[in-house]
């Protein structure tokens, strides 16, 4: 969130818990990208706070709410006010129950695994409407045409992302898997250890597709811990993913910490990804 607005953004989420007899007297940020995320105390409430035209927060809540309902390991919307959104000042304000972090320590592959395939099962029993993987992969695409979003990228580099993209989801597509709701960008920083065990956040990314594509944005050592993966799949889901990310990264208007040098390294990583697969981008 831009420098400008965070204030802003604190004092909505400040007001709204206040008009909701939950007391924030002080507000903790935890987490600003694009959207900021705050501690607001001593209620001990989460807030997720985002300008009202970059929001899917409804969508997020309502999936979050019923995957707590069925049982799946997800983060848990705050019990003491309605869970739905709230609007103030051109910012939409979601609240969520805050975990306090259990002792810092590594979260299994295993357990991680496991987590993740519990969360997938409850998607499964889910209908709700979802964009495709795809749609991401041609938002990158637009980002990739358009030089005015993108003015840093070499054209050498602008190439490579393109036909990466385009040939492999061509590839995924044609291998014709199964596909099902995902959460989209199950990565560790999407995942909480807490007291409660392992529990997902942040649903604003879901989509549709094969369970390789969430996969690919866990550990490499995750997926040998979940059942029936197609390795070939996730190889191309892993180099697709890796594709989109670093497109974002060269975005001017990305605001991902260090995102420029990690968007250098990650295009080293696809080309390091495309020898040792022999896959050609042109085809």
């Amino acid at each position: 969130m831009q420098a400008s607005e965070v204030s802003r953004a604190v004092a909505a989420a400040k007001l709204i818990a206040s008009s909701l007899d939950l007391a924030a007297d002080d507000a903790i940020v935890l987490h600003d990208s694009n959207k900021i995320t705050l501690r607001l105390l001593p209620s001990d409430v989460l807030a997720r706070v985002a300008p009202v035209d970059q929001q899917v927060s409804q969508f997020e809540v309502e999936v979050a709410q019923r995957l707590a309902e069925s049982g799946c390991p997800v983060a848990a919307l705050e019990p003491r006010v309605e869970p739905r959104v709230y609007e103030h000042d051109g910012f939409v304000v979601t609240l969520w129950t805050y975990y306090e972090p259990v002792t810092p320590q590594e979260v299994s592959a295993a357990d991680y695994a496991n987590a993740l395939e519990q969360l997938h099962d409850g998607m499964r029993k889910l209908d709700v409407p979802t964009p495709h993987f795809t749609d991401r992969v041609e938002y990158a695409q637009q980002l990739l045409a358009n030089r005015e979003r993108t003015p840093a990228l070499a054209d050498a580099d602008r190439e490579l992302l393109s036909d990466t993209l385009r040939s492999m989801s061509r590839a995924i597509g044609e291998r014709g898997g199964a596909e099902q709701l995902l959460h989209g960008e199950p990565h560790p920083g999407n995942l909480l250890a807490t007291k409660n065990g392992l529990l997902f956040i942040d649903f604003e990314t879901c989509c549709r597709g094969p369970v390789e594509f969430d996969l690919a944005h866990a550990p490499e050592e995750v997926s040998e811990h979940y059942p029936g993966v197609d390795q070939d799949l996730l190889r191309e889901c892993r180099i697709l993913v890796l594709a989109i990310i670093t497109t974002w990264r060269w975005d001017r208007g990305d605001q991902l910490p260090d995102g420029r040098r990690l968007g250098a390294e990650w295009l080293s990583q696809i080309r390091a990804a495309l020898g040792r697969n022999d896959l050609d981008t042109h085809g």
